[in-house]
């Protein structure tokens, strides 16, 4: 990948959710634009806050879709990250992470 570039695989789709309550929501059902998780599996040699092997949070319609080897991936700009999923202790934060 070049400069700021991320490239992305997407966590697969889970079939039906669950609300808080129980309901069961559909796979197919769609209330709202929906941000999905991925998988980085390259980046640029200007990216600075997202490393290889990291998952991230982003807005899938607003991405390049790619097809490498007959597998699809997205390639976004650094900026197009929303989050990033850490898996660090609370001990020295909020404890608020993804």
């Amino acid at each position: 990948m070049l400069h700021d570039r991320v490239l992305v695989r997407l966590a697969p789709e889970e079939g039906e959710r669950r609300s808080s309550g129980g309901i069961v929501i559909p796979a197919t059902a769609q209330v709202a634009r929906r941000l999905a998780w991925g998988d980085v599996l390259g980046v640029g040699s200007n990216v600075r806050n997202v490393k290889v092997s990291d998952r991230v949070l982003f807005n899938p319609e607003d991405q390049f879709e790619v097809e490498v080897q007959g597998e699809a991936y997205l390639v976004m700009r650094e900026r197009d990250v929303h989050a990033v999923a850490s898996e660090e202790s609370t001990e020295h934060g909020t404890g608020l992470y993804l």
